[in-house]
């Protein structure tokens, strides 16, 4: 019977409840989402934010509480969770790119100089030294201070220090309890520890800062930010601000470590392709890249068409009990397995090694390194191939293969003319996505590998990392975080993806129109 026709037939009080509790459930998740979001950005100030919340509330509100607009009520939903998973991520990711955002770079330029100023605080001889203990008052982190020789508590905070009264002080001189405040417990404190560090209270002479939980101290600023010259004087200085780079640079050309985030341009594309240390090494990355995702894809549909044909014969016997063994492996953690499979390739105490009474060294040449990964792939991913392939075997009528064999068709033809193409109509879409997927698949090298080997005059690059690996090491490595650089790379990877898939589907819908 057609869908529409079911639907039809459905009871109405059936079809109108089941209205009713969709509704309801939309409703009630636009409305949690507002009550939610509201508080933060009222904070922050973010009106046009709150603006377009409150107009989206209202929309899905006036539409969802009328009987009218059905074919909405249905693609509201889809629009919105395709903008929030797959356009805005996308467009997040593209818009970084253009970006310096990273370890330095996270904050604007008020922030960054901020940050240079409390960072470069020293303490001076003879400086007033303080018991300390961290609190909140609501959500806000200060300081309370206690003075050694007069027992005065101080409340110290981003504004400045001021006399606290009421403060309970235990044995050891530190505050037990304060009104209208959250005295923080020691583990507490320590899970705070960036949040005190970066904590800078302003004083008439310095500035106070923490040294350690139990302790602070007040200092002087090394550097200081001078508005007129749009610099920042003291040690190495002066620093001048290059707002195309987001940072204070020196005569010498360097620069403060603490940056603000700009709009760089085309620089992280440009680095990726002009870096000789970066651009050297990507065409090799990129072949190795592609050799190893078509051979994970084809690796594993091939052993998984050849089992589920297997398994489909009329005469196989047992098919329950070895589909159950053979899809163990997709049922088992990837990660476990491949530190497994790690161990197995061990050239001393490895189980491959053991079992071949050799000493190869599987992960430390590039050739069987590369090998080993192939194989731990097609380990692991077989078993999705033979799962969508034997779905895909039940829907080919059997009348097709025996027509073949009544016409003379040997089994090899008759799969190769029959079977195969009907199967690459129905798989051709899910060996692109595992294509895709392979062509990222970090885990699979970052667990077994870690991309090595790695050649002697270079560790920065092994032989069988993936682009997303060496992206990663590159971009997160010992200089820090760059997300910006990251970004751009992952756009690269994009682009190279998006058109490989695009060439496939193109073919897939010409076999299509064949098979039709």
């Amino acid at each position: 019977m057609p869908s529409h026709v079911r639907a039809a037939a459905r009871p109405r009080g059936e079809r109108s409840t089941a209205f009713v509790v969709s509704r309801i459930a939309v409703l009630a998740v636009a409305g949690a989402i507002l009550l939610y979001a509201v508080p933060p950005l009222v904070a922050a100030g973010s009106w046009v934010s709150l603006t377009l919340l409150g107009a989206a509330t209202a929309v899905i509100a006036c539409l969802y509480l009328t009987r009218r607009f059905i074919p909405a009520k249905y693609l509201i939903p889809g629009t919105v969770f395709l903008l929030a998973f797959q356009v805005f991520p996308v467009l997040y990711t593209v818009t970084t790119a253009f970006t310096n955002f990273g370890d330095g770079h996270r904050g604007d330029k008020a922030a960054a100089i901020e940050a240079v100023q409390t960072g470069s605080v020293r303490q001076a001889p003879g400086s007033p030294e303080y018991t300390l203990t961290v609190a909140l008052r609501g959500e806000e982190l200060v300081f309370l201070l206690v003075d050694p020789d007069t027992k005065q508590v101080s409340l110290g905070t981003r504004a400045g220090v001021e006399p606290l009264a009421g403060a309970r002080l235990g044995v050891t001189g530190k505050v037990l309890a304060a009104p209208g405040l959250t005295v923080l417990k020691a583990p507490e404190a320590a899970a705070r520890g960036p949040e005190i560090t970066a904590l800078a209270v302003p004083t008439g002479d310095g500035l106070i800062k923490a040294n350690g939980l139990s302790r602070a101290v007040e200092g002087k600023a090394a550097l200081v930010y001078d508005a007129a010259c749009d610099c920042v004087r003291g040690d190495g200085g002066p620093w001048t601000a290059d707002e195309s780079q987001g940072y204070f640079v020196n005569a010498e050309g360097e620069h403060l470590a603490q940056g603000w985030q700009v709009n760089v341009g085309l620089d992280n594309f440009l680095r990726v392709l002009t870096n000789p240390t970066i651009s050297g090494y990507f065409a090799g990355v990129l072949g190795w890249n592609l050799a190893f995702a078509l051979a994970s894809v084809l690796g594993t549909f091939a052993l998984g068409i050849s089992v589920a044909l297997a398994l489909h014969h009329p005469r196989m016997r047992g098919t329950k009990i070895y589909r159950i063994v053979l899809i163990l492996p997709y049922a088992m953690p990837a990660f476990a397995m491949l530190m497994v499979w790690r161990d197995m390739f061990n050239r001393d105490f490895g189980l491959i090694n053991q079992l071949l009474g050799a000493e190869i060294d599987w992960l430390g040449q590039t050739g069987t390194a590369r090998l080993g990964v192939v194989l731990v792939n097609l380990w692991l991913g077989f078993p999705y191939m033979f799962l969508v392939t034997t779905g895909a075997l039940q829907a080919i009528p059997r009348e097709l293969t025996e027509a073949a064999a009544i016409d003379g068709a040997t089994p090899w033809k008759a799969f190769r003319r029959v079977t195969l193409p009907l199967l690459l109509v129905a798989l051709t879409p899910l060996l692109i996505s595992s294509f895709a997927f392979n062509f990222n698949n970090f885990n699979v090298i970052a667990l077994t590998t870690d991309g090595g080997p790695f050649p002697a005059e270079n560790p920065q690059v092994g032989g069988t990392d993936l682009l997303i690996t060496y992206t990663f090491r590159l971009a997160f490595g010992p200089s820090g975080a760059q997300f910006g650089f990251a970004a751009a790379i992952s756009v690269f990877i994009f682009a190279i993806v998006a058109v490989i898939s695009a060439v496939a589907f193109r073919r897939t819908r010409k076999q299509e129109e064949v098979y039709a």
